[in-house]
């Protein structure tokens, strides 16, 4: 029995920046360059790779073919991807399963607050948190400091993570 692989140009493939034993699950074409999926990471264009658990958010818009993503640290990425084919729902798959913990906190004023999300990266054991805080909150402000440290030891006591 032939196992069905996606095929990815050899040129693509040559320019791809594997680790060992990283495994391709699927690619398309952009209008900058082309998107590779792995077990591991998204390749970009540009040759950079973006580990799983660095993508904070990703979306596709209505028409499916603008492909944005958020990397923690840098920034939104934006790609036009006419013919997405399997990436979008592996790039969907692959960052959802870094997921360990996804926990919303408010503050005790109410109204505003932060999500707490565990992260660890695909096949591996440590986790790391990362605290999201809604729009306008200052992460300098003790009483936001304050409740981020509660609410995180009250869901790593909870949670076991």
């Amino acid at each position: 029995m032939r196992w069905l692989r996606p095929t990815v140009p050899r040129d693509v493939r040559d320019r791809l920046r594997l680790e060992r034993g990283e495994r391709v699950l699927a690619h398309a074409d952009s209008r900058e360059g082309p998107l590779v999926s792995t077990d591991r990471a998204l390749h970009l264009p540009d040759g950079r790779r973006v580990r799983w658990q660095d993508i904070d958010r990703a979306r596709w818009d209505a028409d499916g073919e603008a492909f944005t993503f958020t990397e923690e640290g840098v920034g939104e990425h934006v790609y036009t991807v006419p013919d997405p084919g399997r990436l979008a729902e592996t790039v969907h798959e692959r960052v959802t399963a870094t997921i360990v913990v996804s926990h919303r906190g408010e503050l005790p004023e109410g109204g505003s607050g932060f999500r707490l999300v565990a992260r660890r990266p695909p096949g591996g054991a440590e986790v790391d948190w990362r605290v999201h805080l809604d729009a306008g909150l200052d992460p300098a402000d003790p009483r936001v400091r304050e409740a981020v440290r509660h609410e995180l030891t009250a869901v790593r006591e909870r949670t076991g993570v």
